[in-house]
């Protein structure tokens, strides 16, 4: 939902090095991901999702409040044992 100045803000202050949306449209926008959606506030609420190599989603996290989010540690704990289990040819 941010606007483009956020999104760049969020860039500098993280060095995040992937893409992060912004300018999101509920709930245009909402409805292609499957996120939920507040008409009230017109807000998409959190989702998150953790894509693989192939650009394939692995996992994906609906949350309507601050419990059920994505943790950076959490993703990357569930990424090592994908690669894991990959590794080992499972």
């Amino acid at each position: 939902m941010d606007p483009p100045d956020k999104a760049r803000e969020m860039v500098e202050r993280t060095g995040a090095r992937f893409p992060i949306g912004y300018g999101l449209k509920v709930p245009e926008d909402a409805d292609k991901v499957g996120a939920y959606w507040e008409t009230r506030r017109g807000i998409i609420h959190a989702t998150g999702f953790t894509l693989g190599p192939e650009r394939k989603i692995l996992q994906a996290c609906f949350a309507t409040g601050p419990i059920g989010r994505i943790e950076a540690v959490d993703a990357l704990s569930s990424i090592r044992g994908t690669k894991r289990r990959k590794a080992q040819g499972g």
